[in-house]
Parts: C-alpha cells; structure tokens; sequence
C-alpha cells in the first residue's frame, strides 16, 4: 500500500470516527465522557491523512523534475555531439542514432500487496452498519458486577421514585434496603431470562467501553407480563422485596423487585449504565 492509498485509509478512518462522534453511534462503543476524545482523534487522523497526501504529492512532483532535468542533461551531450559529427562529415548518412542508457541505479517498483486493502472492511462496518448494544445474550452469559456503593446519597421524595437498575440494586443488596423500604420506584431495563427462565431486569455497566461492559441484574417477581422476550425494553414500577438470589455464574447477588406495573419502554439514547463510575 502505497502513501496515497495510506492516506486515504487515514481520512476514511478519521471521517469514521467523526460520523460515530457527531451521531448516537459512539455510545455503542465507549462511554459519553470520551466524546471529546474521540472527536479529537478524529480530527488528528483527517489532518494526519491530508498532510500525508500533500508530502506525497510534493515528493512525486520533484522527483518528476528531478527525471526531467536528468533526461535534459543527458540528451545535451548527444545532441552536441551529433551536431559535430554532421559538420565534419556533411554530405555522409548520419550516424544511427541510439537511446541513451538507463541508469544502472533505475529503481525497480513492486506492487503492492492488494491483501493490505481488506484494512478498509473495519471501516466501511463502523460506517454503514450501527451495531446493537450489548444485550440478554451476553448478561446471561456474564455474572453480576454489582459493587458495594460508598455512599447512599438521600433521595428525593417523588413518587414513583425514578432510580438506575444499578443504584436499586446496590441499596437493595448492600443497604438492605433501608432507603427503598415504602417507596414505590420505576427501573427501566431490558428483559433477559436466566436458564430456568427466571426474568431479570438487566443494565450493562461500564467503565470505559463496551468491552468491559458487565450486567447488573435485578429479578423480577409479582405481576409480571405474561410474555417477556429478551432484549425487551421495560419500564418497572415496583416496591423493595426483601428476597435475592444468587447469579449462577458468578454466585454474586441478585436483588428483586416486587412488580405493579411494566409498560413497554423505547431504547434509551444511551444503553449502558455509567452511574457507578461517575
């Protein structure tokens, strides 16, 4: 792959990454505090890529008259000479006329392996495809990340008390729900089944992106809809319960919410949950 073909590779991925940074997109990958960053480097590769195109621009246009001065310089001695050779001899039949030589230094190009462009497919998938957040599959799959909070800051009186599947959780397991008990809360969260078909209202938590990003589980119980597909969207209203249960993946606690009300939710803007790092 030659400069240019570099090049262009860096613009692509540079536009990419501004296209993801300027749109929803990058909240499929990393978490909303990296935006600046991710803009950022964006903006460095586009550049990176445009100064790279013009230095190989220059150097091919200097070579070119590099090339052009030597055929010039060459081609003076013969023309001198043959000029001579007609003065002594007029009248004679010229002198065949030969080409100059090549150099012996003529560098010899080898193509570039065309493999180098399968680069691209990455970045024609971060473009044309907007893949789905993490879901029921991997939060089946992945034991509970629920972490002890360092404080359980007071809540405010609204009722129902709008709260984060993981701030419930970890005021449910870890604070046994002093703050919880008589309140009615709203979770929102999307629907996974456990093996035995034990539903769970699920985030996923993350620290910096999607890679790290682990489940945190609340169960369900009370008056549950009577059909749940995974990945659905849900908004739970509800009352602390003091049952829990134990994540067999990883044995970590899983608390429960006695269940009133569950309306369809739509996909948030951003999936995953930063609270616990914030």
């Amino acid at each position: 792959m030659n400069r240019q073909s570099q090049a262009a590779v860096l613009f692509l991925l540079g536009a990419a990454l501004l296209h993801a940074g300027t749109t929803d997109l990058y909240l499929r990958y990393v978490k909303a505090g990296l935006r600046p960053l991710l803009l950022a480097s964006g903006v460095i590769l586009i550049v990176t890529a445009l100064a790279t195109a013009w230095y190989e621009h220059r150097r091919t246009k200097t070579k070119r008259e590099q090339e052009q001065q030597e055929r010039e310089q060459q081609e003076r001695p013969q023309q001198k000479q043959e000029q001579g050779q007609q003065t002594a001899d007029a009248g004679a039949p010229a002198a065949p006329e030969h080409a100059a030589p090549e150099p012996a230094h003529a560098a010899h190009a080898h193509p570039e392996p065309r493999v180098s462009w399968l680069l691209i497919l990455p970045l024609l998938a971060l473009i044309l495809v907007a893949p789905p957040a993490l879901g029921s599959y991997s939060a089946t799959r992945t034991g509970t990340a629920l972490q002890e909070p360092l404080a359980y800051p007071a809540l405010p009186a609204t009722d129902p008390l709008p709260l984060s599947v993981v701030d419930y959780a970890g005021r449910a397991v870890y604070d046994h729900g002093r703050t919880l008990t008589g309140r009615e809360v709203r979770l929102t969260g999307f629907v996974a089944l456990d093996h035995d078909g034990t539903p769970y209202l699920v985030r996923m938590a993350l620290n910096c992106c999607a890679a790290d990003a682990q489940p945190v589980k609340v169960g369900l119980t009370g008056h549950i809809p009577p059909v749940l597909q995974p990945d659905t969207w849900l908004t739970i209203t509800g009352a602390y319960t003091p049952r829990t249960t134990h994540d067999p993946v990883n044995n970590g606690p899983i608390p429960f919410i006695e269940v009133t009300a569950a309306t369809p939710a739509p996909t948030p803007r951003d999936p995953y949950d930063e609270s616990w790092n914030n």
